[in-house]
């Protein structure tokens, strides 16, 4: 069976900001690769042959990186959004572009998931489901979609609720059948989580939940950012496109944190863990980054000292400058 995939890349990233200025939130670094790689070889992994990104903001910069995806080993095509169709507006927009049959895996596109492809297609087969929720559990529900179940079946679905009453939550990828794909109005802006998905259960549809316990984070913040810098350096989440940067051998892992073999590192430098320097940047003597991202050709000067902060491409710190969760060189939106 072809296994085909959508890959929701179209927001804006607002609790990003500055860092998405320039830049849309699925495009942004992490681990040294652009966040959508590591959701790409993911996708590539699990055995799906064809990925349609569905793009709004800034959509012109992922096809000059990705292009047809014949070098990821992937067929990649791009439906873009002139305005936002929300994420069912934007699944239903990007399925015209697909090329197989069968079920559909959409993927949010700013979850860091360590979760298992495969055995949640198997549950959405077996179980004859017109959609599968990946689920995992959290301590604080309510700024997610939180979901009941008997069994597998999920009973009611509710988004961001004050008193949500399970701690089961959306965690952003699910299996449509591809009838649910043609009920969603085109055109219009629609919600999988507001509208599909409660019109679904009403409907008596049967929504399958996979509940894993495996990694699972959320990256839309600056600080989620930094710890899925730092987990996929420690090892506590997995990408098989962070396995494959090790392996090219354009970075090396130091200490913690993941520094390319191009950049300039002076004597008398500290680099804390989780921190990544990117290819050309340099750092002279006395630096000491804790905990943060220098962006390619970043420059830092003597006896500086960086903590969870971020530096963009090309910009450059004072000799002596002390910041603290701060961010340089991010041109801030018009």
């Amino acid at each position: 069976m072809e296994k085909s995939a959508i890959l929701l890349v179209g927001g804006f990233g607002t609790r990003l900001s500055p860092l998405t200025s320039l830049t849309p939130k699925p495009m942004l670094h992490v681990a040294g690769i652009p966040f959508t790689e590591h959701q790409i070889a993911k996708a590539r992994a699990a055995g799906i042959t064809e990925i349609v990104l569905a793009t709004s903001y800034l959509a012109e910069v992922f096809e000059p990186h990705f292009g047809n995806g014949e070098k990821f080993g992937i067929r990649i095509a791009y439906a873009v959004e002139k305005e936002a169709l929300g994420t069912g507006g934007a699944i239903s927009n990007a399925a015209q572009q697909l090329c197989g049959e069968g079920p559909v895996f959409i993927f949010n596109g700013d979850v860091l998931s360590s979760h298992d492809l495969n055995a949640q297609l198997a549950l959405h087969l077996e179980g004859e489901a017109d959609a599968t929720l990946h689920l995992t559990e959290v301590e604080d529900a309510r700024a997610f979609g939180v979901v009941e179940m008997q069994g597998n079946q999920i009973l009611t679905f509710n988004e961001k609720m004050e008193n949500p009453p399970t701690h089961m939550i959306n965690a952003g990828c699910y299996i449509f059948d591809r009838r649910v794909i043609e009920s969603i109005p085109s055109g219009r802006v629609v919600s999988v989580e507001r509208e599909t998905f409660p019109q679904l259960l009403q409907a008596g549809s049967r929504l399958l939940g996979y509940l894993d316990s495996s990694y699972w984070l959320d990256i839309g913040t600056p600080s989620a950012l930094l710890k899925a810098n730092k987990d996929l350096i420690a090892g506590t989440a997995q990408s098989t496109a962070y396995d494959d940067l090790l392996l090219s051998a354009s970075y090396r892992v130091e200490n913690g944190s993941l520094i390319s073999t191009s950049a300039r590192i002076s004597s008398g430098v500290e680099i804390g863990s989780g921190s990544v320097i990117g290819a050309g940047a340099s750092l002279e003597s006395g630096v000491v980054i804790e905990g943060s991202v220098i962006g390619q050709g970043g420059s830092v000067g003597e006896s500086a000292h960086l903590a969870h902060t971020f530096l963009a491409e090309n910009s450059e710190i004072p000799a002596g400058f002390i910041a603290t969760n701060q961010f340089f060189g991010f041109s801030p939106k018009k």
